[in-house]
C-alpha cells in the first residue's frame, strides 16, 4: 500500500541497474529497514553459490578451547563483583533473564532456561529450586563446579549461538566480473561514498542445512573509547583492549527460497522502547531463533534475489555514526526443511571520523604504491577471479 513520506510500507522507485527499475520498500523505521525484491537475478543468485562451494564453506562457529574456559576460571573479578554485575535490577537475587542477558557465560553456547536450571541442579547451587540464586546461594557456589560442568556438557551445534557454514568471496579489483557488479549496484544503492564500500568486508555467504539458526545480535560491536574497528585497525596503532566489527550497514541477500523457516526476525523492530527486560524474560527469550521467532515484531521471509538492507548505528546528528541502534537486533529463524543460503555485505565505517580518513588515505598510498600491500589483508583473496562458471 501506498503512505505518504518515510513511513513504514512506503515504497520508493530507484535506478540501480540500465535495464530495469527496482523498487525500495522501508519495513521499519527503528532499525531502518529497507527490502528491494529482484535486487540479485536468479542466475547472479545461482553463481554465488557455486562460488561459495567451489571455495569451500567452514563451520562459523565451533566451541571455544580449553585455553579460553581456563581463561575464564581465572577472571580477576571477586564472587561478589561478579553477583554484582549480573544483579542488573539490584533486588539482591540472580533472575534466570539476568543470567540469560549474559550471553557470554556460556562461552559459545546458547543458554536457555532449561539449560540453567539443569546445571543448578547439577552442581547443587540452587537448593530451594526455585530457579532464582540468593546472594547467600551465589556465595555458596564453588565457580570451579561451574567451569566443570561447561567442560563436561560437550554441544551439539543446534546449541550453539550459530549453527551454520560460510566462507568469503572477494568482489574487489579482478573479481569475477558478476562480484565487481553486486558491489557497483550496492555502491548505487547505499549511496555511500566508492572508498568506503570498495575498502569494506568482503561478500559472506552463509549455508544454514536444516536444522540450522543464528540466534538474534547486532552486527556491530559498542561505541567505547577503548575499542577499536577490525576494518581500521592497520591505522590504529595504539594496542587497545577491545576489537570489534565496525558494520554500518547491513546488505543481506537471500539467494534461495527456503522450503520451511528461516526467516529472519527483528524481535524488537519498531517498538515503542527498547527494554532488555521485556526481550529477555524468565520463560521467554525473545532472542531465541529456535523456540521464539514467531513472538518477534518483524519476521522477513526468505525469497530469491530480495535484499534486505538496514542501519546497524544512528546517526550522530554531526553527519556521521553515532551509537549502536539497538533495535537492529536480528537473528535467522530454525531451518525447518531444506537448506537457506544468503549473502551479506556490510559496509564498514569507523565511529571515529578521524580514524576512518587516516585509514582510507593510508589505502589509496599504498594504492598508488603498488604490491599486495594495496588491499586490506582479508582482500587477498584472489583464487577465483577467473573462474568461469557453467550457470
Amino acid at each position: 500500500g501506498f503512505c505518504p513520506g518515510e513511513c513504514v510500507g512506503y515504497e520508493r522507485k530507484v535506478q540501480l541497474v540500465a535495464d530495469r527499475d527496482h523498487f525500495i520498500r522501508t519495513l521499519s523505521l527503528k532499525p531502518l529497514l529497507f527490502e528491494i525484491p529482484g535486487f540479485l537475478s536468479d542466475e547472479e543468485c545461482r553463481l554465488i553459490i557455486q562460488l561459495a562451494q567451489m571455495k569451500g564453506l567452514q563451520r562459523s562457529q565451533i566451541l571455544p578451547t580449553e585455553e579460553y574456559e581456563e581463561a575464564m576460571g581465572t577472571m580477576q573479578v571477586s564472587q561478589l563483583d561478579l553477583f554484582r554485575l549480573l544483579d542488573q535490577n539490584r533486588d539482591g537475587r540472580l533472575q534466570l533473564r539476568e543470567v540469560l542477558a549474559q550471553t557470554r557465560l556460556g562461552n559459545g553456547r546458547w543458554m536457555t532456561p532449561e539449560n540453567i536450571q539443569e546445571m543448578y541442579s547439577a552442581i547443587k547451587a540452587d537448593p530451594d529450586g526455585d530457579g532464582v540464586l540468593s546472594l547467600q546461594e551465589f556465595s555458596d557456589m564453588d565457580l570451579r563446579d561451574f567451569h566443570k560442568y561447561m567442560r563436561s556438557h560437550k554441544a551439539a551445534s543446534s546449541e550453539l549461538v550459530r549453527n551454520s557454514h560460510h566462507t568469503w568471496l572477494y568482489q574487489g579489483e579482478g573479481a569475477h566480473h558478476v562480484m565487481r557488479a553486486i558491489r557497483q549496484r550496492v555502491l548505487r544503492l547505499t549511496r555511500l561514498s566508492p572508498e568506503i564500500v570498495e575498502l569494506s568486508e568482503p561478500l559472506q555467504v552463509v549455508r544454514y542445512g536444516e536444522g540450522g539458526h543464528y540466534h538474534a545480535h547486532v552486527d556491530s560491536g559498542p561505541v567505547y573509547p577503548e575499542t577499536i574497528c577490525s576494518h581500521t585497525k592497520l591505522v590504529a596503532n595504539e594496542s587497545v583492549p577491545f576489537e570489534t566489527s565496525c558494520r554500518y550497514m547491513t546488505v543481506l541477500f537471500y539467494l534461495n527460497n527456503v522450503t520451511g523457516g528461516g526467516e529472519t526476525v527483528f524481535p524488537v523492530a519498531d517498538n515503542r522502547t527498547y527494554d532488555e527486560m521485556s526481550l529477555i524474560q524468565d520463560d521467554v527469550d525473545l532472542r531465541d531463533t529456535r523456540r521464539h521467532c514467531d513472538k518477534g515484531n518483524l519476521r522477513v521471509k526468505p525469497r530469491q534475489g530480495t535484499a534486505v538492507f538496514w542501519y546497524n548505528y544512528l546517526p550522530d546528528g554531526q553527519g556521521w555514526v553515532g551509537d549502536v541502534d539497538d533495535y537492529s537486533l536480528h537473528g535467522g529463524c530454525l531451518v525447518t526443511s531444506g537448506t537457506k543460503w544468503i549473502a551479506n555485505n556490510w559496509i564498514n565505517v569507523d565511529p571515529s571520523r578521524a580514524r576512518q580518513a587516516l585509514f582510507q588515505q593510508e589505502m589509496a598510498r599504498l594504492a598508488r604504491e603498488g604490491g599486495t600491500d594495496s588491499q586490506p589483508e582479508w582482500a587477498l583473496d584472489r583464487a577465483y577471479r577467473d573462474a568461469r562458471v557453467e550457470l
